[in-house]
């Protein structure tokens, strides 16, 4: 309890951070013009749907044209761009903060919705599930791997992780997506090469859940390989250095088994920076997904800013995902601030 309060501090300070994030962000679009393409793209969305419709009850071309005209000008006003962008500010901040940036140029949500908020959240859930699967997976051989091959040092397979560990952190996550495609989609014809679901998709909540499960191994088994050899020899490194501190040797001299050594001593000590390297490399995975993404066409966030930046780019939601990257980031590391209170008994806030 006593380090309730200057958690709840620091979580405030994170929130800060995100603002002046945010801040700087909607600055950035302001001084780029980017703010008034934004809201003269939302505008001119609205005319047209709304010239679609007026064109069925009003065949004047003039009187169409004036109506048109004068609704344009009452959108201009209620979006601010009759002023400068920097008494739109405070506006601008918050309509980033409730994704309502209108609606998008060319994309859709799989409903069929062009709203940018319905579009990114519908992908939101599709981005954890991968990344969440990927990182547990990276957690848990790494952690075991890690620890077998620091209880071996010098061995051949100290020698063969640490070798690994260099190729595969030199080599982009895309080129394997693309290795795995071709051989275990292309050659061996073992699982979809892309996608989420098979066309046309299984009905029924476990025959869908199993072909997304399907679906979702190369791209998961992509991320896993080009991290787990990183991390795995992160686990080992740190729990050699630990191993080799005088409190360890003294727990050693009074007899306790290897086992009590290693989980109460060793383990104890090395959990925080453990866990440090593993959340900030899920906050990094934020960045890689986009192109794991794109190579195996999975509905995501990382998609979809691929998509909002080919071609004509939706300035709406390049925005929206950046706030929403941002977000998650900011999660994360208020997470690890209070993961270190329960890994690490000497952290104390209140201090």
């Amino acid at each position: 309890m006593r380090n309730l309060i200057p958690l709840a501090v620091r979580a405030l300070t994170m929130v800060g951070v995100f603002f002046v994030v945010l801040l700087l962000l909607v600055l950035t679009l302001g001084l780029t013009g980017f703010s008034d393409r934004i809201l003269s793209s939302v505008v001119g969305e609205q005319i047209r749907v709304e010239r679609t419709t007026l064109a069925e009850t009003i065949r004047d071309p003039d009187e169409l044209e004036r109506v048109l005209a004068a609704r344009k000008a009452e959108l201009e006003s209620f979006y601010g761009l009759d002023i400068p962008w920097q008494r739109r500010l405070p506006a601008s901040v918050f309509r980033v903060m409730r994704l309502d940036l209108g609606e998008a140029r060319s994309l859709r949500s799989f409903a069929g919705s062009s709203r940018i908020a319905d579009i990114v959240l519908e992908r939101l859930p599709n981005t954890i599930l991968l990344m969440t699967t990927s990182t547990v997976i990276v957690a848990l051989t790494g952690l075991a791997g890690g620890l077998y091959v620091a209880t071996r040092p010098g061995s051949w397979i100290d020698r063969l992780v640490s070798g690994l560990a260099a190729v595969t952190y030199a080599i982009p996550t895309w080129w394997i997506g693309i290795l795995l495609i071709l051989v275990v989609s292309v050659h061996w014809r073992l699982l979809p090469s892309g996608g989420m679901y098979s066309t046309p998709p299984p009905e029924g909540g476990w025959l869908r859940f199993a072909d997304l499960a399907r679906h979702a191994v190369l791209p998961v088994l992509s991320m896993v390989l080009v991290s787990v050899g990183p991390y795995m020899y992160a686990v080992r490194t740190i729990t050699l250095n630990i191993a080799q501190e005088d409190f360890v040797g003294m727990a050693r001299a009074r007899g306790l088994s290897e086992t009590r050594v290693r989980n109460a001593h060793i383990l104890r000590v090395a959990a925080p920076p453990i866990v440090t390297g593993l959340i900030f490399g899920l906050a990094g995975s934020l960045s890689g997904s986009i192109l794991i993404e794109t190579v195996f066409n999975w509905q995501g966030m990382g998609r979809l800013y691929y998509d909002a930046l080919a071609g004509t780019p939706d300035e709406g939601v390049i925005v929206a995902l950046t706030f929403m990257f941002t977000l998650m980031y900011v999660a994360i590391r208020l997470l690890l601030e209070t993961l270190y209170i329960f890994l690490d008994p000497r952290v104390s806030y209140a201090d």
